[in-house]
């Protein structure tokens, strides 16, 4: 019951962060599940059904997934998202989201998905559902499945599709 409690205040948070884009956005997973270390193998990719949190082997990027959306967020980048909505009253553009079935977000958020979860080495994979996460050298790249709608996110640059 504690578990499903903490997921009705989950969702009720994830609701109240999401809307603040300029248009509609992926909800944004706050907090990672208390003990949270490793980041899933391969087998599990098909299995996993709950909020897990993964970086970039250089830690500037942190990310959380689960089936019904994916969030990273960038410690140090070297461009400039676009210009705040106004709708958005917490910081802007530190990041990106996506929900299955959507198209890419710039964050509106006041937390962070940095320092949330083991890294994900380059050339790894992490998949929940639809959604699916790649490390490379170059970037963190996020994509639908379905859709092929998706994002990469890097100190470099970023891209939205």
């Amino acid at each position: 019951m504690a578990r499903r409690a903490g997921a009705v205040a989950s969702l009720a948070l994830l609701a109240a962060l999401a809307g603040c884009a300029d248009r509609p956005a992926a909800p944004a997973p706050t907090m990672a599940p208390a003990g949270t270390t490793a980041v899933p193998t391969a087998e599990d990719d098909e299995t996993l059904d709950e909020l897990i949190a993964f970086s970039s082997p250089s830690g500037n990027v942190g990310c959380y997934v689960d089936p019904s959306a994916v969030r990273c967020d960038i410690a140090e980048r070297d461009w400039t998202p676009p210009a705040r909505p106004a709708d958005c009253e917490f910081d802007y553009g530190q990041g990106l989201s996506l929900a299955p079935g959507g198209t890419p977000a710039f964050v509106c958020a006041g937390d962070t998905t940095l320092g949330g979860g083991a890294p994900l080495p380059y050339g790894e994979s992490i998949s929940a559902g639809a959604l699916q996460c790649d490390s490379s050298e170059s970037a963190i790249t996020c994509r639908d499945s379905l859709t092929g709608h998706g994002f990469a996110i890097a100190r470099e640059f970023y891209d939205v599709f």
